[in-house]
């Protein structure tokens, strides 16, 4: 069985495409919640055979779109 190496915290990825773990380090949320955005249709993805990939331009996206700001 292969395993997928996940990245050190302290390493920054300098690259446009992100698998679902980087993508889910990226965005601070668990695979699951990553995987649970893409089922959803909050963020597009790319299919690799059998490999999902995100963009780092439209996880960017996500971020801005859902930021809030308190107001009283």
């Amino acid at each position: 069985m292969k395993t997928q190496r996940i990245p050190n915290p302290s390493q920054k990825l300098n690259k446009r495409l992100y698998s679902v773990p980087e993508a889910g380090q990226y965005l601070g949320r668990t695979v699951w919640a990553v995987r649970e955005m893409v089922y959803a249709g909050k963020i597009p993805y790319i299919r690799d055979g059998r490999r999902m990939l995100l963009d780092i331009n439209d996880m960017d996206t996500w971020i801005e779109e859902n930021r809030k700001q308190y107001s009283y």
